[in-house]
């Protein structure tokens, strides 16, 4: 019994050392930018600014390469090698938007989808927590191998689908939540989304529509998900 609980544990000192670290990053880096006097700044080596994604960097490579290589009955180093992957990961997805512009776009509108990477991976870590399993929903499917991957496949395309669709957080979600997927991927896509350039030509009712219900629901939405991002994560309002 004490062993199956072991896979559990780690997952939630990573859970942990993801939320904890994340929630530090910020305050530190909310002090920085208000010039507090107190605290220690950003950390520079020869006039170069290094930015926490390095630390981040290293201490995955420290935590996942412990946490593979230490016998499953060193339980505790594991443990602590899973919270080190923990904050390693909250450190890098801090700053996911640099990763992906090649630029220090921390403060400016696009470092927000650093703030959504964060939040995404706590959602889904949570998920796994309360005993969801990706694209497995095993209690659903009965014990038949061949119907358990043929609904695992379908689950997956729509995944896919609600994904073309501009529908990230549904999408991903849906990975690890039953029906999410099939929702995202029936209803309208977003404008500008690859689904929608493919498949709405300009000017038709689908396209309208899709504007239509982007002004009046999901833009409200994203602007109250933002006022609760920017109060935990500060606000973004530089220029790119």
């Amino acid at each position: 019994m004490y062993a199956l609980h072991l896979p559990q544990s780690r997952l939630l000192f990573f859970f942990v050392g993801l939320v904890l670290t994340f929630v530090f990053i910020r305050i530190s880096v909310r002090l920085i930018r208000a010039k507090v006097r107190w605290w220690p700044g950003n950390i520079t080596s020869g006039g170069t600014h290094i930015h926490h994604v390095v630390f981040g960097a290293v201490f995955m490579l420290l935590g996942g390469v412990i946490g593979l290589a230490v016998p499953d009955d060193q339980h505790g180093v594991r443990v602590a090698a899973a919270a080190l992957l923990g904050v390693g990961a909250a450190l890098v997805l801090d700053e996911f938007a640099l990763i992906l512009h090649l630029r220090d776009v921390y403060w400016t509108k696009d470092g927000r989808l650093s703030v959504d990477a964060v939040f995404l991976a706590i959602g889904m870590t949570g998920l796994l927590l309360l005993g969801a399993r990706p694209l497995g929903y095993d209690e659903f499917y009965g014990e038949g191998v061949a119907l358990r991957v043929l609904i695992i496949l379908v689950n997956l395309g729509f995944a896919i689908v609600a994904l073309l669709k501009g529908k990230v957080w549904t999408g991903l979600l849906g990975l690890l939540v039953p029906v999410l997927p099939e929702i995202g991927a029936v209803r309208l896509a977003r404008p500008g989304s690859p689904w929608a350039r493919w498949r709405y030509t300009e000017g038709s009712r689908k396209l309208r529509k899709a504007y239509r219900r982007e002004a009046r629901i999901r833009q409200p939405l994203i602007r109250a998900k933002i006022r609760v991002q920017e109060f935990i994560s500060g606000r973004h309002d530089e220029e790119a």
